[in-house]
């Protein structure tokens, strides 16, 4: 079994709660979708809702993620054999297991994979590598596949299910799915800053010319990318 999965959040802060998710189901050949608005009784803070535009009207009634269909469906399939491929899978699995949900299966990240395989990407933002990729081509066929009557709708979690698996489908062309699920697991090895006054620059040379400053990074910034923290490391350490 695979599973396209995305979530949406009520924010980015530890307090915050899934209020949203999608799957993309695919079980001998056969393709089917869930979809579920949530309310695990945190309220959605208004940047979230300007992302994801779901607002606190819309989940009032909605139910418990162990309430939902959604949930029926992953607990079901909630077993070693499946896989579960999300685009920093992470960050969903973590706000699953606040939720009540750990899963026992295999994980594939689109978002590793992307940084592994596609190095002088400018951005590995889902929408933007939907575009760069030009994965938008394959949406009419997908929506048909996935018996999904709604057109391609950025940061709602069924639409970002399915651009998950256009993702998925780009790789494997290239990739088998052992080796996707390697690359998933395997720390990223990044040669440029993708932000501070640094940004774009070849961290190589940002190490040699003030070392301090990505000290800083790695000691001020608590929720820094882990790829980024790894190859920060990789280069204070002198592995040149």
């Amino acid at each position: 079994m695979l599973i396209f999965l995305d979530v949406e959040t009520t924010g980015l802060e530890d307090i915050d709660r899934i209020c949203s998710i999608g799957l993309i189901l695919i079980e001998n050949n056969v393709i089917t979708n869930s979809y579920d608005l949530i309310n695990e009784g945190k309220k959605i803070s208004s940047k979230a809702s300007s992302i994801n535009h779901i607002t606190n009207e819309m989940i009032k009634d909605k139910p418990l993620f162990k309430d939902s269909n959604t949930f029926k469906i992953l607990d079901n399939y909630n077993i070693e054999s499946s896989t579960i491929i999300g685009h920093n899978i992470n960050f969903d699995i973590e706000m699953l297991k606040k939720s009540g949900f750990f899963f026992k299966g295999n994980l594939i990240d689109t978002l590793r994979i992307s940084k592994h395989l596609i190095q002088d990407s400018q951005s590995y933002s889902l929408q933007f590598l939907r575009y760069e990729l030009k994965l938008y081509k394959e949406d009419e066929k997908n929506l048909l596949e996935c018996q999904v009557n709604e057109t391609i709708t950025p940061h709602n979690a069924l639409s970002d299910a399915i651009c998950i698996k256009e993702l998925y489908d780009y790789h494997l062309k290239s990739q088998n799915i052992k080796m996707l699920q390697m690359l998933s697991y395997q720390p990223v090895l990044m040669q440029k800053l993708p932000f501070g006054k640094y940004e774009g620059k070849f961290i190589e040379e940002i190490y040699l010319s003030e070392r301090g400053y990505l000290e800083w990074i790695l000691n001020s910034i608590i929720d820094l990318d882990e790829d980024l923290r790894y190859s920060i490391n990789y280069y204070l350490k002198g592995e040149l």
